[in-house]
């Protein structure tokens, strides 16, 4: 059931690869709401995932491919999506990751370094340049809302997570850093999604995936969050509802961040 909370705003979302990706789920939620949509992965990601299917079902949402390491591709996303739009923008999600070490097993004592800044360049430093480049070009409407989804391995150890909870660590330092910055230019607001661990293409590449998939929903009180879940709570966070909420990493994971342990974890432990 829609309650309009998007209507009339229009926002881009990165990310979506196929109907398993969060990024694909917010689109949807974003749309059902009354938001109209500019959708961009990787030109790549575009030839290899469903996205036209789900710009079918966003109204024929404009699919604008764009590599986020390349500034060129990202200011052609905008100038197109603002043509499209017939003006600024109010909400970007970010949802946009890649480790190639994590796809060769390569361990985080023994990292390709040409890898780990390909990592950190597309799961990081693209946030900065989207964010940079809607700075300078004034893309976004006051009051607008940025999100970046992101994980509590920038917080706390998860081995297999590799380098990519240092990318995640530099995420969430740009989402502070810009957050104030924009916030003072255009009370822009820049946030992070800590989400629970989502079994979604790139999710369920990390080792390890399924045990620690059912470890989470042991460890959270309200169990694990799911993509759905979390496209409701972007929406609410692209809302007007929380337009005094910005530079914070925003944990939806069921209480795990603060779960120091739980009944059904001790009672495995005992087994």
């Amino acid at each position: 059931m829609s309650n309009n909370l998007l209507k009339g705003k229009k926002g881009i979302i990165f990310g979506a690869l196929n109907d398993q990706s969060i990024a694909w789920k917010v689109a949807e939620k974003c749309f059902e709401e009354g938001a109209q949509l500019v959708l961009s992965n990787a030109p790549i990601a575009l030839r290899m995932g469903e996205i036209n299917k789900l710009s079918e079902a966003c109204a024929n949402a404009p699919v604008i491919g764009a590599d986020v390491t390349n500034m060129d591709d990202l200011k052609n996303l905008f100038d197109k999506a603002i043509e499209h739009f017939g003006g600024k923008i109010d909400f970007i999600l970010h949802s946009v990751g890649m480790s190639m070490n994590m796809r060769k097993n390569n361990s985080y004592t023994s990292l390709n370094y040409d890898f780990t800044h390909k990592t950190l360049d597309i799961s990081a430093m693209s946030f900065h340049r989207i964010l940079q480049l809607a700075y300078q070009m004034d893309a976004i409407n006051e009051w607008g809302s940025v999100l970046a989804l992101t994980y509590i391995a920038a917080q706390r150890v998860f081995p297999d997570y590799n380098e990519m909870a240092d990318a995640k660590a530099l995420l969430e330092s740009i989402t502070r850093s810009f957050g104030y910055q924009y916030g003072i230019k255009r009370k822009v607001r820049i946030n992070t999604v800590s989400q629970s661990p989502t079994r979604t293409t790139a999710g369920s590449g990390v080792k390890g995936f399924d045990g620690f998939m059912n470890y989470a929903e042991k460890m959270s009180p309200l169990g694990n969050a799911s993509a759905e879940d979390c496209a409701n709570y972007c929406v609410t966070l692209f809302s007007d509802y929380t337009r005094m909420v910005t530079m914070q990493n925003l944990f939806h994971d069921g209480g795990f961040s603060f779960s120091g342990v739980t009944g059904p974890v001790i009672e495995q432990m005992e087994k």
